[in-house]
């Protein structure tokens, strides 16, 4: 049998193979299949070898002597290419990402008490989708009110925005409230809570609920708000003043036998709010509260506490990341210098700077560690995420806008936002109770009182320059190499031609 190479010669096949076809190039070498019966060893001037499955023969007669070490050599330099490209592409990918990591650093994350931040309108397009989808559902399933605090972030956030805008441009911000004020009401917004409690549901769903139905008449004036929405306000705010006024203690229950500070923190702040839209009531309750709050701090941190006796409201648990992040972002509307005096005691026992890379938010205070729980999340280097994404928005309203502003855009660095022109995420969206976190601190004001001026800095203005050179080094990482072996070839040219 014969065969024609791919440059038009004829060439004889051993005995056994069924030619297949020609190489490109190649002179005096074709590709055969094997019929079955075994490749006997081709008879001189042929040479023969397999190559998955197929039959490399070569008809050295042709005087293409070596076509197939050329073949092999042409598949060796193809491998080459791609593993050549396959290296520039990563390092492409290293660098690229290092580089957005610098710009996420440097370009501002917060737009202080008064601007919109950048990117809040399409977090809340994609919280919005989620809550359509099911996410409070399943936040539920994660956490004990997973259900309650998406949908009050989700409206709390959109009255922030709301206040941002003239009274006349407030639509989407009151429907997307009254939406998540009417999901906080319904039989899942209140199923983890007792209703034998005082006031029902426990301080947590009542306080958390007030401060958002309040929120909601203060988008709009006077005159126009829905007399059942200040009714039912009214009526929520009597609630909780004549608990707090038969109470022997600050701090009411949330669940039966269980007292967290801070929930009785919103609620009171909630009475203040009620004092500023509608006539004045709960001046002396909110100033009792006080009295006894100064009364029962956390010895260790001067602090309020984590957690209470439900009976005495002793201290039951130091003062922790997670609690003392929220405590700070309502205490301002209650009482602003005793707020200031906490905050900067806060401020100087829970953040830190882990490895000096950026503004982060323990969990427990320095010099004390202490177990993770499902509000603190995981805690590397001692730090709880939660509680860093929360203080973003009481260092606002402190009027701390350098720390806000640092921790956010650390934030953006490591928080792995993905953005369309309609929607962003964190975390590529896998925990949308997160970004919800996130939209509500961004966009923090006071509502009750003007924002106090700025306390004194405990963050360099600087903050970034460590992770700056971290990524700018890491963006350069994957060049040096070749780099130096660009240098040395250079200079060795250079050696010979001057010697």
């Amino acid at each position: 049998m014969t065969a024609t190479d791919r440059v038009g010669r004829r060439m004889p096949l051993p005995v056994g193979l069924r030619f297949t076809r020609g190489i490109p190039g190649c002179a005096g070498i074709v590709i055969a299949r094997d019929l079955g019966g075994g490749l006997r060893s081709p008879p001189s001037p042929h040479r023969a070898e397999r190559t998955r499955g197929l039959v490399v023969v070569e008809d050295v007669r042709t005087g293409a002597h070596g076509a197939y070490d050329q073949l092999m050599s042409a598949r060796v330099s193809t491998a080459r290419r791609v593993l050549r490209w396959s290296r520039w592409s990563a390092a492409v990918l290293v660098s690229a990402c290092a580089l957005l990591g610098v710009v996420r650093l440097v370009v501002p994350a917060t737009a202080g008490a008064t601007g919109e931040p950048p990117g809040v309108q399409r977090q809340m397009a994609f919280l919005r989708a989620e809550l359509d989808s099911g996410a409070g559902e399943e936040a539920q399933r994660l956490f004990p009110e997973g259900y309650f605090f998406l949908h009050a972030l989700h409206g709390l956030s959109w009255v922030e925005l709301g206040m941002r805008e003239p009274v006349g441009e407030r639509a989407a911000a009151l429907r997307e409230a009254r939406f998540a004020l009417a999901r906080l009401d319904s039989p899942a917004g209140r199923a983890p809570f007792s209703a034998d409690l005082t006031p029902a549901h426990g301080v947590f769903h009542r306080g958390w609920s007030n401060w958002l139905r309040g929120g909601v008449l203060s988008l709009e004036p006077a005159e126009r708000r829905d007399p059942a929405e200040v009714r039912r306000f009214a009526e929520d705010s009597a609630a909780l003043g004549a608990a707090f006024d038969a109470s022997p203690t600050p701090y009411l229950t949330a669940y039966p036998g269980q007292a967290w500070p801070v929930d009785s923190t919103v609620a009171v702040a909630s009475l203040r709010l009620h004092d500023t839209l509608l006539p004045p009531r709960f001046a002396g309750t909110a100033e009792r509260w006080l009295r006894e709050v100064r009364q029962r701090l956390d010895p260790r941190t001067g602090l309020l506490p984590h957690r209470a006796d439900p009976v005495d409201g002793t201290p039951a648990e130091v003062a922790r990341g997670t609690s003392q992040s929220m405590v700070n972002r309502f205490l301002p509307e209650i009482d602003p210098a005793f707020a200031r005096e906490q905050y900067l005691r806060f401020r100087d026992r829970f953040v830190v700077s882990p490895l000096g890379l950026g503004p982060a938010v323990r969990e427990y205070p320095a010099g004390m560690d202490g177990p993770a729980d499902v509000d603190s999340g995981p805690l590397p280097l001692g730090v709880s995420l939660s509680a860093t994404v929360v203080t973003i928005g009481a260092a606002q309203v402190h009027g701390d806008d350098r720390l806000a502003g640092a921790v956010a855009a650390y934030a953006e660095l490591v928080g792995v936002p993905v953005g369309t022109p309609w929607s962003k995420r964190y975390g590529f969206g896998l925990l949308p109770i997160g970004d919800a976190f996130l939209a509500w601190s961004k966009t923090a004001r006071p509502w009750v009182v003007p924002t106090p001026p700025a306390p004194p800095a405990n963050v360099s203005s600087a903050w970034w320059l460590p992770l700056v050179s971290l990524l700018v080094v890491l963006a350069a990482a994957p060049w040096l190499p070749a780099a130096v072996r660009r240098f040395r070839n250079r200079r060795g040219a250079g050696t010979e031609a001057g010697g």
